[in-house]
């Protein structure tokens, strides 16, 4: 099994003395592992960073093997997050959500442009947190448990969306919801279309929505927690003042 492939790292751990093992997600191939030789090199671990664009040479005996790969890096990466230590938790986040749903070695390539969507987003503080969100409804829709928001799930109305049926995952008319609004989710308006501003809450109530279905669909079916770095992001989130 062998190609080459336009790919972020998500995550390296060390391996051996001198290599490291580095998730990737690719843009044709979904999530694969790797071996990197030397990734514990100096010259290397700039490179391995979450969020890191690289090409991959890819190669492995058979698709249930352990791979190798050389990576070859491609523009700045996240080191233009550096002096931005919100963006980073966020980046920190996105990796550790892609790889803890993404199942291995199955293509998922709405998911690598959503993250690349997002990688681009970080450079714009007021923008970034409404992007995630969206970034991780994309990834629900990419695991076949997509928001279906585009119009009332009890009445069919396409007017005054305003929640979400934790059950079903869809829209609930501001009419249809209103005697059970406290068992419902927020539907936050920037979800519904790209001319929708953001109002305060808004982000907290898109972060709520996405983690409900991420959490019940995606990692509790696995028997893991939502990561912890995006418990975190939302922490600092809240702490700045940004949800």
């Amino acid at each position: 099994m062998e190609f080459q492939d336009d790919a972020f790292v998500l995550a390296a751990r060390a391996h051996g003395d001198t290599g490291v093992v580095v998730e990737l997600l690719t843009e044709t191939h979904g999530r694969i592992a790797a071996y990197v030789a030397g990734g514990a090199s100096r010259r290397m671990k700039p490179f391995l960073q979450p969020g890191a664009r690289v090409v991959s040479d890819y190669r492995a005996r058979t698709s249930e093997h352990l791979g190798g790969a050389k990576l070859e890096p491609v523009g700045e990466g996240p080191s233009a997050l550096f002096d931005d230590p919100l963006a980073l938790t966020g980046l920190a986040a996105a990796a550790a959500v892609a790889q803890g749903a993404l199942p291995e070695r199955e293509a998922h390539a709405g998911a690598f442009y959503g993250f690349e969507a997002l990688m681009a987003a970080f450079a714009v503080p007021e923008v970034w947190p409404a992007v995630f969100v969206r970034f991780e409804a994309g990834l629900l829709d990419e695991l076949g448990f997509g928001l279906d928001l585009s119009r009332c799930g009890a009445t069919g109305a396409t007017d005054e969306l305003v929640w979400v049926s934790p059950r079903t995952g869809r829209a609930v008319s501001r009419a249809a919801g209103a005697p059970y609004a406290d068992k419902l989710l927020s539907l936050p308006p920037f979800l519904l279309g790209a001319q929708a501003g953001l109002a305060e809450g808004d982000v907290g109530a898109g972060l709520e929505l996405t983690g409900h279905f991420l959490e019940r669909n995606v990692f509790h079916p696995l028997n893991r927690p939502l990561p912890s770095a995006r418990v975190w992001m939302i922490d600092q989130l809240r702490a700045a003042g940004r949800l």
